[in-house]
């Protein structure tokens, strides 16, 4: 595990000292290739360094899974370089001549803002709605309140913002259409297609480009996990967290699974806690015969 900036080193001590300090049997290195469920309901985790055994799983491999590509994309010109966001680090890995960047999300508007003093960027699709940078500022304490404790599966206005969140991209944090602007950067449509090689706007024109970056996010993968199905989003059909398929499966890190932070380091912890406190009672539940208490897990519901 490896930090970026001052924030990623910060956060990579913490978490190795919390392994430290807990004594946690960290596996590290060590890469998960299949889950399957036996007959007896235990659990087989095939790993490239061997396997393991457990009764319950928790699965938290977070949001940022696959690099999500157009198909269209290998139509594109060959004499083209395209690469994800993801894999873009500064403008010397950049060759001369023009850049289009696709997407209009946070991570597309940082990455053209950083290439338009070395190269002719633009950046194609309609931006996102945008925090204003005041908010953050000035009033960060009711930015949390209602991104982590109104804005969840819980509230009436959470409940609406989740069934669009998965068609709308993430707001634009820390920059705005404004910066894309005064940097020079050319803003285009949403790319609609491929023709003769170059990518077309939904509006006819062509857009000309030595490199392209593909800023279009991340789709997830569950197919290495043996019985689970998915919902049109990708996502392992669950409650807040338990599989609703596979008995003693849990996920965590999945957007939106309790609230809009469920996705952020910030956000995880409350369900975590609440996975944690459900599949040990599930456990209990399944030994004793008794009832599932419904209020688990609910006293840290706003934590």
């Amino acid at each position: 595990m490896e930090g970026t900036g001052s924030y990623g080193a910060e956060l990579t001590r913490v978490l190795a000292g919390h392994g430290f300090t807990f004594e946690l049997p960290i596996q590290s290195s060590t890469t998960v290739t299949h889950l399957e469920v036996g007959a007896t309901g235990s659990f087989s985790i095939r790993t490239d360094t061997g396997y393991f055994a457990s009764d319950r799983v928790i699965v938290a491999t977070g949001v940022q899974q696959v690099p999500t590509i157009p198909a269209f994309a290998d139509q594109i010109s060959v004499s083209t370089t395209q690469l994800h966001s993801s894999n873009y680090r500064n403008p010397s890995m950049i060759s001369d001549g023009p850049v289009a960047v696709v997407e209009f999300g946070t991570s597309g508007a940082q990455i053209a803002c950083d290439l338009a003093a070395s190269h002719s960027v633009v950046l194609c699709g309609s931006p996102t709605p945008h925090v204003p940078d005041v908010v953050l500022r000035y009033a960060p304490s009711l930015y949390w309140l209602l991104i982590h404790h109104i804005l969840t599966r819980s509230t009436p206005v959470g409940r609406m913002v989740a069934k669009t969140f998965f068609t709308k991209g993430a707001p634009l944090i820390g920059i705005s259409a404004d910066d894309i602007d005064e940097a020079g950067i050319i803003r285009a449509e949403k790319i609609d297609g491929v023709r003769d090689g170059n990518m077309v706007t939904r509006n006819g024109a062509v857009i000309e480009a030595c490199t392209v970056i593909w800023a279009t996010g991340y789709h997830p993968d569950f197919s290495w996990i043996q019985g689970v199905e998915v919902d049109e989003a990708g996502y392992p059909f669950h409650e807040r967290g338990i599989s609703s398929q596979v008995p003693g499966l849990g996920f965590l890190g999945i957007p939106f699974q309790y609230g809009l932070t469920s996705g952020l380091i910030g956000g995880a912890g409350r369900d975590a806690i609440y996975l944690a406190r459900r599949l040990q009672h599930l456990e209990a539940t399944a030994t004793s015969g008794s009832a599932l208490p419904e209020d688990i897990g609910n006293a840290s519901l706003n934590d």
